[in-house]
Parts: C-alpha cells; structure tokens; sequence
C-alpha cells in the first residue's frame, strides 16, 4: 500500500520537478490510501490558488484511492506519532494511517525525512 502526501500531490497537480516521483504510486490506485486530511489540505491549497473546479477536479483525482477517515483510534495513534516525532497535526495523522496500512509514505516534506517507510524527495 502507498500514501502521497499533500506536498506529493500538490507536486503532481502542479507539475513541478518532483512529480515524476509520485509517479508510481499515483497510477496504482488500487493500492492507494488516501488520509482525508490530505484532501482538505489539497483542496485548500489550489482552492487558494486557482479556482473551485480546479480543486474538485483534484479530489476526484484523489477518491480513486481508498479515503481513509478520521477516527478515535487513527486519531490517538497520530498524537502519539506527533508527540515522537515532533510533526504536526496532519503529518501525524498521514503518518499514522500510513503505519495502520503498513503503507509507504510518499512525500517532499522534510518533516518525514528520518521515518521509517517513507519515501523522501527533497524539494527542487
């Protein structure tokens, strides 16, 4: 199983540099997780700097994989990551859906760079 992260999937929306390393586990999607907090944060970010259809167009994207919701015990398996790992509130839930689906994490953000299981591109 894969996660991308926000910062992943905004790469790949965007067509930045490092897209082609989420290349993979984006066209998989039978084998990709999706956090709904990655859908908040994405829809947010091009909702902010496009337009609405733009960000509904990318959670349709998204929802090929399986969404993944919110609940008590994701909720307290990522504070206990946020708290050993020193990661905010949405990388600790990413993170702990990614640990509960023995998923690997997909990501450019240099909060994740030191885990275990994660797969991290740095920013180009």
């Amino acid at each position: 199983m894969n996660i991308v992260d926000s910062s992943g999937w905004l790469a790949y929306f965007a067509d930045e540099p490092n897209a082609k390393h989420f290349l993979p586990p984006l066209n998989d999607s039978s084998m990709l997780v999706v956090p709904t907090v990655t859908i908040y944060e994405v829809f947010k970010v091009i909702l902010r700097e496009s337009c609405e259809n733009d960000a509904l167009q990318a959670v349709i994207a998204m929802q090929k994989g399986t969404v993944v919701d919110l609940k008590a015990s994701l909720a307290i398996a990522a504070s206990r990551l946020s708290l050993e790992h020193n990661l905010p509130m949405a990388d600790s839930i990413i993170l702990a859906t990614a640990q509960e689906f023995k998923a690997i994490l997909w990501t450019q953000d240099s909060d994740f760079q030191n885990i275990s299981n994660v797969k991290y591109f740095p920013k180009e």
